[in-house]
């Protein structure tokens, strides 16, 4: 398990906690949340893409989002686990793409 977290406040207010690892990185086959980041010049992350999935492992191994996610200056994953199902794994990944508006999110982005 990675030793660095970070809080990612959603627009509601909520904040959610996060695990940070390179990409690359192989999970467990749990359900959880993720997020493509790069870091930015005052020394903060920045999301690129925000994600949810039934399966970390399956779904990190080869995403389709991971190619925008790089050439938009990713070069970490940053995951948390979810047990309490699909209706709240939705409901979080709506809650940040709202907050944050990733670049290579195309729903829920204004």
């Amino acid at each position: 398990m990675s030793e660095q977290t970070i809080n990612w406040p959603g627009k509601s207010g909520k904040n959610y906690l996060y695990y940070v690892y390179p990409i690359g990185t192989i999970f467990r086959e749990d359900g959880g949340n993720y997020l493509f980041a790069k870091g930015n010049s005052q020394g903060y992350w920045e999301p690129v893409y925000i994600g949810q999935t039934n399966n970390l492992n399956r779904r990190l191994e080869n995403h389709e989002k991971e190619g925008c996610a790089t050439r938009n200056g990713a070069t970490h994953i940053h995951a948390h686990t979810n047990p309490y199902g699909e209706d709240a794994r939705l409901a979080e990944e709506r809650d940040l793409i709202l907050r944050w508006q990733p670049v290579c999110n195309e729903q829920l982005v204004d």
